[in-house]
């Protein structure tokens, strides 16, 4: 893929199976693509078009309930950032989102926490789910499991396109990845305070795996001052490069900019996001690369408005402390008042 690129480029994720007979060629591509615009299409992935389309017609029953119904699981109800969000809610370094959406992820009980614990581990515990559609539950959380399940698939791809083992990220996604399911409804134009459907950002994890609907709208920054349009493809997942990625591999692999647009007045855009990461206790290594790609290294990429840290946890309450300042001030206003205490 050249640096000129206007469009994603579509993998096979069979392709990259120990053995396939156009493995090397698929790991070259992969490894071009994650210097460029870190963004490609997934097809392979065995995620049958059924579930895909359950899941699809699930999401549009849940955004068409009374606003009373949705608000039963609301996200400021719960301390583990799980829930429902109005659109504007939401915020992307400083700036509101103009979606609607529902936060799900691993289904865990509530840790009880000494005063000596981290803050990152009040992040886990369980999700909340609509009572008027029980159907969402189950189809969420096998969801959850199956698309992991490719999340780790992609994640082995990369580790063997940087010469490593496949294997060499599972000390810290074993004991339990940190997982993020988005379900997300874009008003159109006509509903929105401005075009910002989610703003120009990168993603935290080690990957994102993003199943859209029928109605185009995300666009990924093709590094020469222009966006690329990604627009749904039947069948297939837009597939990322996250923040984690890059820590470890130093910079190789790109984490790249993107951001959603508000779809046209008179229509909406649904998208379902999941954000694949390391367990919350762990810290991203560095890995050693070999001579031919180290040499290629450009070095981490640094934002001064958004400092990334190895230790993942700390990574994540950082990150939805800030986009969700109504529960941070609900249920983590302690947490608020050691970062203002610091920068004083």
């Amino acid at each position: 893929m050249s640096e000129t690129a206007s469009t994603l480029p579509i993998f096979d994720l069979r392709r990259f199976t120990p053995g396939h007979p156009k493995r090397n060629e698929a790991l070259d591509a992969l490894r071009q693509v994650s210097r460029s615009t870190g963004f490609f299409y997934l097809t392979g992935h065995g995620i049958a078009q059924e579930e895909i389309d359950h899941l699809t017609r699930l999401a549009r029953r849940f955004f068409s309930l009374p606003a009373e119904e949705k608000l039963e699981i609301e996200m400021r109800k719960s301390p583990h950032f799980r829930g429902y969000n109005r659109a504007g809610f939401e915020y992307t370094r400083g700036t509101q989102d103009w979606r609607e959406q529902v936060d799900f992820g691993a289904e865990r009980e509530k840790l009880q926490l000494t005063s000596g614990d981290p803050p990152w581990k009040r992040l886990i515990g369980p999700n909340q789910f609509p009572t008027a559609l029980p159907e969402l539950r189950p189809a969420v959380l096998k969801w959850i499991d199956d698309v992991t399940a490719v999340g780790l698939k992609v994640l082995q791809a990369f580790s063997a396109a940087l010469g490593q083992k496949p294997d060499v990220f599972a000390p810290i996604y074993s004991k339990g990845p940190n997982q993020l399911l988005k379900i997300v409804r874009y008003p159109g134009r006509d509903q929105t305070e401005s075009d910002q459907g989610v703003g120009a950002h990168k993603d935290g994890g080690f990957v994102t795996i993003l199943l859209q609907d029928v109605v185009g709208g995300l666009q990924v920054d093709d590094g020469q001052g222009g966006w690329i349009d990604a627009p749904p493809l039947r069948g297939t997942f837009v597939v990322n490069i996250g923040e984690l990625l890059e820590l470890a591999s130093n910079g190789y692999l790109k984490a790249n900019i993107h951001r959603v647009v508000t779809p046209p007045a008179g229509g909406d855009r649904l998208s379902i996001p999941f954000f694949l990461g390391a367990n919350l206790s762990a810290s991203i290594p560095v890995l050693d690369l070999p001579p031919a790609l180290a040499a290629e290294v450009p070095g981490v990429t640094q934002d001064p408005l958004n400092p990334l840290f190895r230790e993942v946890g700390r990574n994540v309450l950082k990150s939805r402390l800030r986009s969700h300042p109504d529960v941070a001030k609900a249920h983590h206003a302690d947490l608020l008042e050691e970062k203002e205490k610091a920068l004083s």
